[in-house]
């Protein structure tokens, strides 16, 4: 059962926003004055430095701006800044459609979102459309990298290149779209690598991370803190395992984590997750194989928790379709078993390595 430790994490857990992506008006926001109607438009003193600091934190940025967008792009190109926004939303569809394209494009919730505008109206009209969206007024923007939720608790190797491994999805996003045969097929084009290894000290940084931004492949949502997970590490009791995935157009970095509690004669997982970047290359499953494998070769029965919400429904299938049962559910925690009796090979097209 889950522990009062446990409990406790997961309240402050809730109390808890980070925001993953900052979208951004354009017209007297980013610059002072209107593209369509002045004769010429200034960058808004510091928003350069503003811009480059979130993105050097690992936050991803993007636009949403009523404006003409082949116009307001090649503004964009000519002050050197239109590298740094994924997916702009140039339109003239309302800010919360904009929004809501923003979050379905990068996979990310709402309330990881964070809207910097210059009108009252298009603010007021977001908060009511989408309660769960971060909105700054741009007068406020001078104190924006100080906001305890622009300020990650630690700047990992993945972080820094956070908005390339994006650029890198889009060309796999857009290779996809463009690839004529089966799924499996065009994985099989990608040249994957994918690594599970026992996480080290150098480790725990993204690790904690990870804990912190990954909601929706996320079986309970647990967040530890770097010390946590270094005692986990270190305890003859438990495994903290750590993956990363790399293919033909880059690496995906650091996308995997799972801390099993060991006893002599059962296993439970206590948290299992995947950065969504990486829903549909099907290494999640081969995760949670190499942990069925790794039970029935130490001869222990196998356990999950799971902790259900709003945003996790697609972990609670991916437990079931490995062939976990649930055998309790006690105010919202289930416990699942899987009698390991189903463990399923590595695809041919991934290329798997395990590091002790």
């Amino acid at each position: 059962m889950i522990s009062t430790q446990e409990q406790d994490i997961n309240s402050k857990q809730k109390d808890k926003k980070v925001i993953k992506c900052v979208v951004w008006d354009l017209d007297n926001t980013i610059w002072h004055g209107v593209l369509l109607e002045d004769e010429k438009v200034s960058l808004r003193q510091n928003i350069v430095n503003i811009i480059q600091t979130l993105d050097s934190r690992g936050i991803i940025q993007s636009i949403a701006s009523k404006n003409e967008r082949a116009t307001a792009i090649a503004k964009l190109e000519e002050f050197g800044l239109e590298e740094y926004f994924l997916y702009p939303q140039i339109n003239w569809n309302s800010k919360a459609a904009s929004l809501k394209e923003v979050a379905k494009l990068l996979n990310i919730g709402m309330d990881a979102i964070a809207f910097i505008d210059d009108q009252l109206f298009e603010l007021e009209e977001v908060k009511f459309s989408l309660p769960e969206i971060l909105c700054i007024n741009v007068d406020e923007i001078e104190n924006i990298l100080d906001m305890p939720v622009m300020n990650p608790r630690f700047l990992t190797e993945d972080s820094q290149i956070r908005r390339l491994m994006y650029v890198s999805d889009i060309e796999r996003q857009n290779a996809e779209k463009e690839f004529v045969g089966t799924a499996d097929e065009f994985l099989a084009t990608l040249n994957m690598n994918f690594t599970i290894s026992s996480a080290k000290e150098e480790d725990l940084q993204r690790a904690e991370e990870l804990t912190l931004r990954t909601n929706q492949l996320n079986t309970t949502g647990y967040t530890y803190s770097y010390d946590e997970l270094n005692h986990f590490r270190q305890s003859d009791n438990h495994k903290l395992l750590i993956a990363s995935l790399e293919d033909k157009y880059g690496s995906y970095g650091k996308i995997g984590l799972v801390l099993i509690e060991c006893q002599p004669k059962s296993w439970t997982i206590k948290l299992l997750l995947m950065s969504c970047r990486v829903m549909s290359r099907g290494v999640g499953t081969i995760m949670m194989n190499h942990i069925m494998s790794l039970a029935q070769s130490n001869n222990v029965r196998l356990v999950a928790e799971f902790l259900p919400n709003d945003r996790n429904r697609m972990m609670y299938i991916s437990y079931k379709f490995a062939g976990f049962q649930e055998i309790d559910n006690n105010r919202d925690l289930v416990i699942f078993e899987n009698d390991l009796t189903r463990i399923q090979p590595v695809p041919s097209y991934v290329n798997f390595q395990v590091i002790a």
